[in-house]
Order: structure tokens, then C-alpha cells, then sequence
């Protein structure tokens, strides 16, 4: 009977949104704002003026409305990372999966629900790279009358890793689309906006961490960066990792972290050494061959600053031994396998043992054949990447849309769960013509409630193998192995982590690797899978899951809001819109009044 009991709960949890949590309404002003960074001036689209953007801050079980006004020059669409969105799929916010974009001169309002999550989470633009300066945090605290399953904090500080071009980034990005050659390497990472005090004209905004002596602080950290994962440390402090995407872990007690972008963390810090100032410390994770050296090798610094009256050091003490260097590729699978779910009696697993269906995928660079070698990629052609030997190629009309309606043309249902053609995934001299990929707009269709388990299996074609943060929208799902070289489905699976894999949403695939995931197919609707490098999903690796709908009302994907953006005569496309070009467009919806 007690089994039942959990089972039942279980299934309750899964397919019910939030009803008892309270409600939050922000108001996301999408306006442009003028930042000095690295000894120069440009201006940058933000919300609400600032950089990161303003933070939500919620308890498990609440319900938050978002009304995003568009003062930009061009179309966006917010995603709120890590959040289930409840059959609710039409305010998850990626850009021609589940809406168009946001014109200049019009608002939408997100509804977005909390059910399960509780930790750290973000939300973030998902339209071309506009994520690089519109991002900010998401705090889920415990219900009222909880707490968390490790001792109370003193106080808690949020730390956002991104990063920073001193050209204008939609530019730069236009010109390698059109020329087909890699995307443009950013110039400086940043901690909460700040390069710190490495970096040229920095010091003086370089951003602080007060804390007391013997007094223990939450650190809520994001990877905000584009394109690159990051190594992390503190210069003589222990780091406690207890959460990660919005879900608890058991605790895993280093000196580094290794954070994938689109990753989150909940790390404890006790303020116990002597009181000095001592360096918070960030640099890439390149997992690259070892002759690419063409990256943003900045150290982004802040200060960890104790109070009280001591001598200032000439310079805060760095990080020296317990930074990994650049090329670390131990270092980063070493962080990654300590990863394990609490998986206790207040928070339990749900690992699928009995699959029913299981897919297999290459997550590839490659490239597209150039007449002449004209193009600025590898080889002469143009730089391209795959799932399964599929480019995704954005469709006209958002697929939500299109699924929803019925119209026909815009996608393809016949997705493979496994590769076409088999070969040394991970050799060093894959041959070059099974570097070029197929272009389309290819979805895979699952039935509801569905037990599925995904093996991602990094490839080293055109030899650009690298690791691969693959993010799932609408899910968490179970981390159940990892490992490098080609899968072996016969013996890779006796390896599994059944009983306390971690809980994710953006799972890092290692550099020439694989890792296996599952989950269960709950929450019908359209929901988008792609590495979130953005150089890889601009270039094709995603593809889309439209989850159909269960056999009741509350297994079925909700109908649309009233109003969502409009597709009609409106490309983004990298073009800037200004308001007054849109403002009598019959198709442009008038901007709300402000509160």
C-alpha cells in the first residue's frame, strides 16, 4: 500500500501545476544601455537597464507573470532555464520553437510555474545571441516551513559568469553567418558584470564579496558565458557543492568547480581563513585539441572581502594551485562524476528502470561543402553542426504553432533515434565525408508518459571534438553514466547509476565522450533540445520533442494565451527593426501601460 501511495503522489506531482504558491508579477523593460568594459563605451540591449538582469525570487510552488516590453531594436524572446513550464510549453520562450520574437514596440506576458525546483535556476533571451547581456537569476527558496537539507546559511550572494565582446556582437555574428567561418571569440568574461581586476581599466568596478570571519554564505553561481565552460575557485577557501539546476546534491567538497553554460550551483563557503582579501577566480574550460589557442584566455576576477581592520596585501591572494589550467580535460570529468542526488526519504528518485525507448546521438561538428573553397570554415566551407547527421534549419512559423494548427510544411516527424552510419565516433582520422551533413527541420514525436534514455555521444569529426552542455527544455532528467570513447551498449549500461544519478537539466557531455540520460515523457507539448555552446545551436545542433498529449484533461498540453507574438511579415534575421518603422504595423501589438 505504501508503495502505491508514493506512486500515486508521484504521478500527481508530475502532471498538476502549482496551486498553492503565491503569485509574482514583474515588469522586463527591454531597453538598450551604455556600458564601459575593457577602456571603451558601446552600447547593449539589458532588461531594465541593468547587467545581469534583475532577479526573481520565488518560493517551490509559485506561479510568476512576466510582462516583457520591447523598447529594442530588434526582436527577442525570454526562456526561463530549468523551469518545467506544466504543459504549458507556449511560455517557455525559444525563438521558432515555441514563439516568434517579441517586436520592438510590443510586450508579451510570460506565465511561468514552479512545481518541483528549488535551488538556483536563470532566465535568459533565446533569440540569436542576445542572451549575451540579457540574463539574470531565479532563486526558489523552500516552501514556508521548510528548509534546506544542509545547515542554514549565514547570508547568500548570487555570482554570474558571462562574458563580454567589445565589437558589436549581431555584426560580428552576421558577417561569419555569411561568410560560413567560426563565430567571434568574446573578449573578457565577467563576474556580475565586471571583468575584474586582471583586466585593462577594471579595477576600480570590480565586483566585491563582504563577508565576516566564521560565518558561512550560499553562493548561487550561473554560467551565463556563451560559448565556453568555466573553471572556478577561490583562493584558500573549501567550496561545498549542494545544489545544481534547481535540485539538491550531496554535498562534494572541493577546491574547483567545473560549470557548463546554461549550468547553475549551489555552493556553501565558510569565511574561516585569515582576514585578507582573496580572489574569486574564473577562466575557460577549453576542451579543444591542444593546438587551438584562438580563445578568450582572460582570468575574471572578484574580491572575497573579510571585514574588520587587517593589513591589505599588495594583491589579493589568486588561485593558483586550484585553478585547473585551460586545457584541463581531467580535471573537468573528475568534478563531473562526483555529481550524486541527495536521494533520501524527503528527496527521492525517480530513476526509469524499464525503458521504452532509447535513442542514440552524435552530437557533430561539420561542415557544408563550399563551391571553390570560398567559404571561411574549415577546408574552405562553411562551419556547421549536427544531431544524428541532421542541421537544424529554423522554420518560418514557431513549431508550436504549427503543431498546434495543424500546418503542414513547416517540420518533418521522421527524426532517428539512432545514427545512419557507424563508424570510430572518436578517432583521429574520421574520414572527411562523413563531416557534411543533411539541412532540415526535423522533429521526434514521443508518446506521453514514455520512459526514455538518451545516450549523447560526443564525435571528434573534422577533429573538433569538444565537450557538449546539452540542454533539454521542459525537463529534468537523471544522469545515469558517463564515460569517454565510443558507448559500448552492451557493457557501458552495467555501469549505470541507478540509485542516486543527479538531476539535471543541461547535461556536460565530455570531449569525445558520452553520457547517458533518462527520463519520463510527462509534460505534452513542444519542447527544444540543443547544445547551449550558441556557436553549436546556431549552427545546428537541435533538434525538437513534441510530446503528445495523455488521456485526460490534466495530461494535455493547454491552449494558447490570448495573444502571442506575431509570425506576420516579421523576420528577425539579424536585422535591426527600429520603433518607428513597426509602429503602424497592424501586426505590432501596442505596448501595455506601465505600472
Amino acid at each position: 500500500m505504501g508503495a502505491f501511495l508514493v506512486l500515486v503522489l508521484f504521478v500527481i506531482e508530475s502532471v498538476l501545476p502549482a496551486v498553492c504558491g503565491a503569485t509574482h508579477y514583474y515588469d522586463f523593460v527591454l531597453k538598450e544601455a551604455n556600458f564601459t568594459k575593457l577602456c571603451s563605451t558601446k552600447s547593449a540591449l539589458t532588461v531594465n537597464g541593468s547587467l545581469p538582469g534583475p532577479e526573481i525570487r520565488v518560493r517551490r510552488g509559485d506561479t510568476v507573470y512576466v510582462n516583457v516590453h520591447n523598447h529594442g531594436y530588434y526582436g527577442v524572446t525570454l526562456h526561463w532555464h530549468g523551469v518545467k513550464q506544466p504543459r504549458n510549453p507556449w511560455s517557455d520562450g525559444p525563438e521558432y520553437i515555441t514563439q516568434c520574437a517579441i517586436s520592438p514596440g510590443t510586450n508579451f506576458t510570460y506565465q511561468v510555474e514552479f512545481t518541483d525546483e528549488e535551488g538556483t535556476l536563470w532566465w535568459h533571451a533565446h533569440s540569436d545571441w542576445t542572451r549575451v547581456t540579457v540574463h539574470g537569476a531565479i532563486v526558489i527558496l523552500p516552501p514556508e516551513g521548510t528548509s534546506y537539507p544542509y545547515p542554514e546559511p549565514d547570508h547568500e550572494h548570487v555570482l554570474v559568469l558571462a562574458c563580454w565582446y567589445k565589437g558589436h556582437l549581431r555584426e560580428l555574428l552576421a558577417e561569419s553567418f555569411e561568410t560560413g567561418s567560426d563565430t567571434p571569440r568574446s573578449d573578457t568574461y565577467t563576474i556580475n558584470g565586471e571583468p575584474g581586476d586582471l583586466c585593462p581599466c577594471s579595477q576600480e568596478t570590480t565586483h566585491r564579496v563582504n563577508v565576516d570571519y566564521g560565518k558561512t554564505y550560499l553562493l548561487r553561481m550561473i554560467n551565463a558565458v556563451l560559448n565556453n565552460d568555466m573553471f572556478f575557485s577561490i583562493a584558500g577557501h573549501n567550496l561545498t557543492v549542494v545544489g545544481m539546476d534547481g535540485a539538491y546534491l550531496k554535498p562534494i567538497v572541493t577546491d574547483y568547480v567545473m560549470i557548463s553554460p546554461g549550468q547553475t550551483m549551489d555552493i556553501l563557503v565558510t569565511a574561516n581563513q585569515t582576514p585578507s582579501l582573496y580572489y574569486i577566480a574564473a577562466r575557460q574550460y577549453s576542451s579543444d585539441r591542444l593546438s587551438v589557442v584562438n580563445y578568450d584566455h582572460s582570468n575574471v576576477t572578484a574580491i572575497l572581502q573579510y571585514s574588520g581592520n587587517y593589513t591589505i596585501l599588495d594583491s589579493p591572494l589568486f588561485p593558483r594551485d586550484t585553478l585547473p589550467t585551460y586545457k584541463d580535460n581531467d580535471a573537468a570529468l573528475t568534478f563531473t562524476n562526483q555529481q550524486r542526488s541527495l536521494a533520501d526519504e524527503s528527496h527521492p528518485v525517480y530513476v526509469p528502470h524499464n525503458v521504452s525507448l532509447r535513442m542514440y546521438l552524435l552530437a557533430s561538428m561539420g561542415v557544408l561543402i563550399c563551391p571553390n573553397s570560398s567559404c571561411g570554415g574549415i577546408y574552405g566551407d562553411r562551419m556547421v553542426a549536427s544531431i544524428n547527421n541532421v542541421s537544424w534549419v529554423n522554420p518560418s512559423i514557431d513549431i508550436l504553432q504549427a503543431y498546434y494548427k495543424n500546418i503542414s510544411g513547416t517540420f518533418d516527424t521522421d527524426f532517428h533515434d539512432y545514427p545512419d552510419v557507424y563508424y570510430n565516433y572518436t578517432a583521429s582520422d574520421i574520414p572527411l565525408n562523413l563531416s557534411v551533413p543533411i539541412q532540415g527541420t526535423v522533429v521526434k514525436v514521443l508518446n506521453y508518459n514514455e520512459s526514455v534514455e538518451i545516450v549523447y555521444q560526443g564525435t571528434n569529426v573534422i577533429d573538433a571534438g569538444e565537450s557538449h552542455p546539452m540542454h533539454l527544455h521542459g525537463y529534468g532528467f537523471y544522469v545515469v553514466g558517463t564515460g569517454l570513447g565510443d558507448f559500448d551498449e552492451e557493457n557501458d549500461p552495467k555501469n549505470y547509476n541507478l540509485v542516486d544519478p543527479p538531476y539535471l537539466n543541461t547535461v556536460t557531455v565530455p570531449k569525445c565522450g558520452w553520457s547517458a540520460i533518462r527520463f519520463v515523457a510527462k509534460n505534452p507539448g513542444v519542447w527544444y533540445l540543443h547544445c547551449h555552446f550558441d556557436r553549436h545551436m546556431s549552427w545546428g545542433m537541435d533538434t525538437v520533442f513534441i510530446v503528445k498529449n495523455g488521456g485526460t484533461p490534466a495530461t494535455t498540453m493547454r491552449p494558447p494565451p490570448a495573444y502571442m507574438p506575431s509570425c506576420a511579415n516579421f523576420s528577425n534575421a539579424g536585422v535591426l527593426h527600429s520603433l518607428n518603422v513597426l509602429k503602424d504595423r497592424e501586426d505590432v501589438r501596442p505596448l501595455a501601460t506601465e505600472k
